[in-house]
């Protein structure tokens, strides 16, 4: 996911992504925990795209004002 491409949702669009992706969060976390995890690197991919929306969403409220 390009910061691009978020840029192009609204505020709603972005806050449901942002569920979305700390439910996943949550459940590799889980699965981290109970030995299931396959891929480790879907974390850190997940913690960068939260990362990128929670920016474009704070660039989209500042820039509102």
């Amino acid at each position: 996911m390009k910061a691009k491409e978020l840029r192009s949702s609204d505020i709603a669009g972005l806050q449901k992504q942002l569920e979305d992706l700390l439910r996943e969060q949550f459940n590799l976390r889980m699965q981290r925990g109970v030995g299931q995890l396959t891929r480790p690197s879907r974390m850190k991919a997940v913690r960068r795209d939260i990362a990128r929306v929670k920016t474009v969403m704070a660039q989209m409220k500042a820039g509102s004002k």
